[in-house]
């Protein structure tokens, strides 16, 4: 009965995560950019017992009796399969066309500032000092040029062009044209970058640890690897969330969570039942 509640537990407190995860799904199913999660499941350690060597039946199953302790989740992986894109005719909605690319944003942190990684397009102009604007996404960080440095350009535009290869065009009324190429990075190995919060992902500071330097793992799109940017204007990439399908996960882990939960329930029934006999 002990090893049945010691099961049991192991895999509430794993399904709980899974739960949380599918939550934070269905909660960001309309935030712009953000790509779904997906729980996966590996096996504890086991113990064999081999008591049926006499057993001759042909089976398809191995021989003998596995003793398992529960499950827990091997990697919360992201799908990175392209969301759909909303029309906006907005000059300052921009959305890629290609999977694994993701806009450079300048992220305050007690260092100062770290770069990180998304693909929340919808970006506007915040006012800074002596007539200029920065450019800032929708939750107000900087978004860097292809030199990680914040882009700034005075006020009162006229309006803006995106090129194909990532090149932000300012335009005054004066026929004045500022160009700005927009900080654009690819995953190569993106199960490596690490969740910061939101849409935004950056690299692990246990990234040497982990066998990988920075080259592995993502790519500056610079020079004519510019070519390689996939990139829209005036349109929104919506979240790849497929909201029938995590309701469809969310029943399954409920129903394994009550699963457990009653299993620990008759295990308790049948101590008390054993500690009651005289």
């Amino acid at each position: 009965m002990l090893r049945t509640m010691i099961t049991a537990t192991n895999t509430l407190n794993q399904l709980q995560s899974q739960i949380d995860t599918i939550s934070n799904n269905i909660s960001n199913s309309n935030t712009v950019g953000y790509k779904t999660k997906e729980a996966r499941f590996s096996e504890l350690l086991y113990q064999q017992f081999n008591n049926d060597e006499m057993d001759t039946t042909i089976r398809q199953s191995p021989v003998g009796i596995r003793y398992g302790v529960g499950a827990k989740i091997g990697q919360i992986q992201t799908n990175h399969a392209l969301g759909n894109l909303q029309n906006t005719d907005r000059d300052l909605d921009l959305a890629f066309t290609k999977e694994k690319q993701y806009f450079n944003i300048l992220m305050p942190d007690e260092n100062g500032q770290r770069v990180v990684y998304s693909r929340q397009g919808d970006f506007y102009v915040s006012p800074v000092a002596n007539g200029q604007v920065m450019l800032v996404n929708g939750d107000g960080y900087a978004v860097a040029d292809s030199n990680g440095q914040a882009i700034y350009f005075p006020d009162n535009v006229k309006n803006f062009n995106l090129t194909n290869d990532g090149m932000l065009l300012v335009n005054y009324e004066d026929g004045e044209t500022l160009s700005f190429e927009l900080g654009v990075t690819e995953l190569q190995k993106p199960q490596v970058m690490e969740h910061v919060s939101g849409t935004y992902i950056a690299l692990p500071a246990n990234l040497n640890e982990l066998g990988y330097n920075q080259g592995d793992v993502l790519t500056n799109l610079q020079g004519a690897a510019r070519n390689e940017i996939g990139i829209a204007k005036g349109k929104l990439e919506m979240s790849n969330v497929d909201l029938s399908k995590e309701m469809t996960d969310l029943i399954n882990a409920q129903r394994s969570y009550q699963f457990n939960s009653r299993a620990i329930s008759i295990a308790d029934q049948m101590l008390g039942l054993i500690n009651g006999i005289r």
